[in-house]
């Protein structure tokens, strides 16, 4: 994408922009040639005054991983513009800003082949026990051939079903219908227009009702944004409706699923393992039994780390910032209509 070329003359404004999260320096030195920047994280106690003292007069705002509510924002009177660095909106009062006609951008698109390659590499890491026999070889316990108890499940040719089926869910089938040959069946809210969005999966992935899906994967994918609809929704009864032994995946967002729930099917059924990149409560707290169960396997939310993409995601909330405090339309405006 091409950065927003800052304005030129002497008609240019200046406004203020608060960096609530670290950007790279080539991002931030973007923001300081067109506009006056403070940069403190509100996570650091030293920095927080400065923080709140930035916000009364703040007219943009960009960061990640922090909330973002009505309370936050009614002190801020100045704001204009909340560029995430982020896909997911969840950490923000979309409610408030709504009616205080506050524009808020994320970045969608630079992270989805990303995150499908976590996920996927999740779910291979999980049916094949890669972290628990590599933890094994590590504490000196290979000592011969490893027996049966230990094998792991094939994932190739496996039905492989998606709860949410967006652009990331849409890699994640790629993945598995284009390179290990599983059948792929998905769930959401409307089938998607295959012809259009994704030709490459036409008659490779079929729109499914859940109890179906449910009943037929041997792997059991959660691609879901969290909403009201949304949260809490794989719970108890959705876990009961899986296939014996079938494995479940979340690399959407941790509070769509009822943990408490999850761990009762993993010790009582039907569940075989779990492999979990995001968290109701983040960072996981240690006393949580999802960190030591002996078949999960967790990630701390590494979805999109990497370096490429992280960069990616900065530039374009950084172009989505200027575009906007310019009075120009965004690159990329959340629209909840598309969540």
């Amino acid at each position: 994408m091409t950065p927003s070329a800052p304005p030129q003359g002497h008609d240019a404004v200046r406004k203020q922009v608060l960096v609530f999260r670290e950007l790279p320096p080539d991002q931030l030195a973007r923001l300081q040639a067109v506009h006056d920047v403070t940069v403190a994280n509100p996570r650091k106690p030293e920095e927080r005054a400065i923080f709140d003292a930035a916000l009364a007069q703040a007219q943009g705002l960009i960061g990640s991983s922090f909330p973002v509510d009505a309370a936050l924002l009614a002190r801020a009177p100045q704001l204009e513009v909340v560029s995430s660095i982020s896909v997911g909106v969840d950490n923000y009062a979309l409610d408030v800003l709504q009616a205080r006609r506050i524009v808020l951008c994320h970045t969608p698109g630079v992270l989805d082949e990303t995150v499908a390659d976590t996920v996927f590499a999740l779910l291979m890491a999980t049916s094949r026990r890669l972290v628990e026999l590599s933890q094994r070889v590590r504490e000196g316990q290979w000592t011969q051939n490893i027996g049966e108890d230990l094998f792991g499940s094939d994932v190739h040719g496996k039905t492989l079903g998606l709860l949410g089926f967006g652009r990331i869910g849409q890699a994640v089938a790629r993945r598995a219908a284009l390179g290990f040959g599983m059948p792929v069946i998905y769930h959401a809210r409307r089938p998607v227009d295959l012809a259009t969005h994704a030709p490459e999966l036409q008659g490779k992935a079929i729109h499914t009702p859940l109890p179906a899906l449910l009943a037929q994967s041997d792997f059991v994918v959660a691609m879901l944004p969290l909403s009201d609809s949304t949260r809490g929704m794989v719970n108890a009864e959705l876990f009961a409706a899986m296939k014996p032994g079938a494995i479940f995946i979340n690399g959407g967002r941790g509070a769509t699923v009822v943990e408490q729930d999850l761990l009762h099917a993993l010790d009582h059924g039907p569940l075989r393992a779990a492999g979990l990149d995001v968290f109701a409560i983040e960072p996981l707290p240690p006393a949580s039994p999802l960190r030591t169960h002996p078949r999960v396997t967790p990630l701390p939310h590494i979805g999109s780390a990497t370096h490429d993409t992280r960069h990616a995601m900065a530039a374009l909330a950084t172009t989505n910032l200027l575009q906007a405090l310019a009075g120009e339309s965004p690159a990329a405006v959340y629209n909840p209509a598309q969540a």
